[in-house]
């Protein structure tokens, strides 16, 4: 009964937070699009007042629903990051303003805000939203993941690695695998659109089969990986078979949407690491 209860809390909170996320797109995200100039980190990475402008307005509405610690990937140190997930276990927000801020910049219409809601250390809410096709991939902890209202997957995956669609980077894989994959890859094509939660829940709903990233966020990850749980999909990393063994600020991802794609996928991936 306990658990019937939460489940149901979360459900409603997944609700509010949806409609969070499509007035900041709305009122700040696209207004801006076409019409920004970025800048650049000290890291080399790149953002604009627009990733900030969103990640002060989502902190103040999510706080709102539930004044809980935020942790974004603007202005916020990672020691800062860090000890507010240390200290954030009666809840916790984790956003991503501008995912595939690179996209959004260039005029690429493939990019997301992402927010994630973590109790004691697990996602219980997760959703990504893709303003300029106006797709809302949302997911609660037991209840099951939606994209506009339609369940996911939204198709049967494909019958064997040789016919899959995978969602690959490049970047921060091991050489070897690289090259493997550029030249012998096991799956049918291959896709990689710059944004990383959007590629969560493009498995999550069958538009891809397969997933694999040398390196994530927290916040890269957080609400897509619920997504793809929630789809019935699974998840591990380049080194450990427990998703959640491996380091929690940057982690490597190996998944797809079917079970049996996915050993599948993973063993072909650590034969060539």
């Amino acid at each position: 009964m306990e658990e019937r209860i939460l489940n149901s809390a979360y459900y409603e909170l997944c609700a509010a937070v949806t409609q969070v996320v499509r007035e900041v797109a709305a009122q700040i995200v696209m207004p801006r699009y076409l019409h920004v100039v970025r800048e650049h980190k000290s890291d080399g990475t790149i953002f604009t007042e627009v990733d900030i402008a969103a990640q002060q307005a989502l902190t103040e509405r999510l706080q709102r629903l539930r004044p809980r610690p935020v942790i974004g990937e603007e202005e916020m140190s990672e020691a800062m990051q860090r000890q507010l997930w240390d200290e954030g276990g009666a809840g916790l927000w984790v956003i991503d303003p501008i995912d595939g801020t690179t996209n959004f910049v260039a005029g690429v219409p493939f990019f997301a805000i992402s927010v994630a809601y973590f109790v004691e250390g697990r996602a219980v809410i997760g959703v990504v939203y893709d303003p300029a096709t106006r797709e809302m991939f949302a997911a609660s902890r037991g209840g099951g993941v939606t994209m506009n209202g339609l369940k996911l997957p939204l198709r049967p995956p494909a019958g064997n690695l040789a016919e899959c669609v995978g969602g690959v980077d490049f970047k921060r894989i091991p050489k070897r695998l690289g090259d493997e994959l550029a030249t012998r890859p096991p799956y049918y094509s291959q896709r990689n659109f710059g944004c990383s939660t959007l590629e969560w829940a493009y498995v999550a709903a069958g538009r891809l089969d397969l997933l694999l990233h040398g390196g994530q966020k927290l916040w890269d990850y957080a609400a897509g990986r619920l997504l793809l749980e929630e789809a019935g999909g699974r998840m591990c990393t380049l080194k450990h078979d427990d998703f959640d063994a491996d380091d929690l600020w940057k982690r490597s991802v190996i998944a797809a949407a079917d079970p049996m794609l996915f050993s599948a996928w993973r063993d072909w991936i650590r034969a060539r690491c």
